[in-house]
């Protein structure tokens, strides 16, 4: 396959991914149709046909594409390096790289994430968050008299995780990458309750 036959097919699939995104803002998933998404991304029903089976085919792509995205950002993580920058106001540049990918993909992630987004991408995005770069981390470095039983810790932090992400992209990422990845630092690190000036 040549390279330029590469590019249109990159080229179509992110044009089918954008009205994808735009459709799903406007009415929800289950209210487009194939004709819809053609038309939206000025392509005939033969060239989707050529890529997805149906709507479902494309959002699951969609969808599989950002978490392969995220898995090979945070399969990178190194729990004595990520630990090494919990006294420092430096950002972690893995967490960074992720925030990073959040927002070069903020328009599709903020629908995903959003009331008409799809509850199933949630949750394999939270057990991304404590496969990858949580339980890498607990299981090396917790005390094993822990406080909270270990899955509830897990479950909290990779909600709490979550939450931040949806919070950052549902009000415009007013703050940097930079910024939202020591917030989500604090926030792991400290607890709650210290940065609230709780304890």
């Amino acid at each position: 396959m040549s390279e330029r036959t590469d590019k249109r097919i990159t080229r179509t699939k992110w044009l089918l991914r954008d009205a994808l995104t735009v459709l799903m803002e406007e009415k929800g998933f289950e209210g487009i149709t194939v004709r819809d998404l053609t038309e939206k991304a000025a392509i005939n029903r033969g060239t989707f046909y050529l890529h997805y089976r149906d709507k479902f085919d494309l959002l699951e792509q969609s969808e599989d594409e950002i978490l392969l995205a995220v898995e090979e950002i945070t399969s990178e993580i190194n729990p004595n390096d990520a630990l090494a920058y919990t006294s420092q106001s430096e950002p972690f540049p893995i967490i960074l790289r992720l925030f990073e990918f959040f927002q070069e993909n903020a328009s599709f992630m903020k629908v995903l994430l959003g009331p008409k987004g799809d509850a199933s991408f949630q949750v394999k995005l939270k057990e991304m968050i404590k496969k990858r770069f949580i339980q890498n981390i607990v299981h090396m470095h917790l005390k094993e008299d822990m406080a909270v039983p270990l899955d509830f810790f897990l479950s909290y932090v990779s909600s709490a995780h979550l939450g931040i992400v949806q919070h950052w992209l549902e009000n415009g990422m007013e703050q940097s990458p930079r910024e939202m990845t020591l917030i989500a630092a604090r926030l792991t690190l400290l607890g709650p309750g210290h940065v609230a000036g709780l304890n």
